[in-house]
């Protein structure tokens, strides 16, 4: 072992070895002597790896969204398949097509296309919680009015699972809703049976040109336009007027367009009725025909292709 006279005789070049000596093998051993020689980065490359980064996101996230987008309009596709299987059964039952809506006995209430449905859908413990001869407002009718089924919502929409419906004052767009009396709060739906060319609202006691209109069943014989051609149910978004599945108070604002929609200006454009339909997918609108195949419309149909397929023709 070297004393301390050794290690002074030692020339500086030869200390400054045995002092590496001593760094790698000594009580730092290996551990200390990779803590020693490790390099950080510097912060040129910090800002490169940064920037590689901001750049792949930027590539990555629109074909992420774009992907998000194709899964949720597969899945409002599948939502109208199944309204429209069950139409078709409910067909085979009553030799005719729901209603677009129906009152409840002397009550404001009227139960929309979709409530004749629930069993077709197998919803079947929630067709047994309704309550049809009660208004819609009544305690019997509290577990369908805090329900809102999937096949009835489309994904790409964004919505609470209720609205309020207030009274309306005064006459039909008049100036804009001025009530601040709720009269029911409802469960959403973005899917609406097609009322024809007209405003449900301004005309919600006249026939209609389509196929779900106010307390009238169409069968296949009134619609000599052909079903296949015939557009029955479209969807329409929170943000131009909230619908619901299940009914409404007739007082309300803008009741009969809760369940029905008007299909004059095209998909998706600004300057339509809020009873219009709409939807969050780009370029169009689903919308369920009448033979069972669903399609995305686009906003720039021409509007007398748009206009003749929202008649049954009779």
């Amino acid at each position: 072992m070297k004393t301390l006279m050794d290690l002074l005789r030692l020339s500086p070049r030869r200390l400054a070895s045995q002092s590496n000596f001593w760094t790698v093998h000594g009580r730092g051993g290996v551990a200390e002597a990779g803590r020693a020689g490790r390099a950080g980065f510097t912060v040129l490359e910090l800002m490169v790896s940064i920037s590689m980064v901001g750049t792949l996101t930027a590539l990555l996230l629109p074909a992420v969204q774009a992907a998000r987008e194709a899964s949720r309009q597969a899945e409002c596709r599948n939502n109208l398949r199944q309204l429209g299987v069950a139409l078709h059964a409910s067909y085979m039952v009553h030799q005719a097509f729901p209603a677009g809506w129906r009152k409840a006995g002397k009550t404001s209430t009227a139960y929309g296309w979709a409530t004749e449905l629930l069993d077709e859908l197998e919803l079947t413990d929630l067709a047994k919680s309704l309550h049809q001869n009660a208004s819609i407002s009544a305690p019997d009718n509290d577990t369908v009015r805090y329900t809102t089924p999937v096949v009835f919502t489309c994904p790409s929409d964004i919505g609470e699972p209720m609205f309020e419906l207030f009274r309306e004052e005064g006459e039909h767009e008049s100036g804009g809703q001025t009530s601040d009396e709720v009269i029911v709060s409802l469960p959403r739906a973005n899917y609406l049976g097609v009322f024809g060319l007209s405003d449900p609202d301004v005309d919600s006691s006249g026939p209609g040109e389509g196929v779900f209109i106010a307390e009238r069943r169409i069968n296949l014989a009134n619609i000599p336009n052909g079903a296949s051609h015939v557009l029955f149910v479209g969807e329409r978004t929170t943000r131009r007027l909230a619908s619901s599945w299940l009914g409404v108070d007739l007082e309300g604002e803008d009741a009969a367009g809760r369940l029905v929609g008007q299909a004059y200006m095209g998909p998706n454009q600004a300057r339509a009725d809020e009873c219009e339909f709409d939807s969050r997918h780009p370029g169009g609108a689903h919308f369920l025909y009448g033979d069972g195949h669903v399609k995305l419309v686009a906003d720039d149909i021409d509007l007398s292709v748009y206009r003749q397929a929202a008649s049954r023709g009779e």
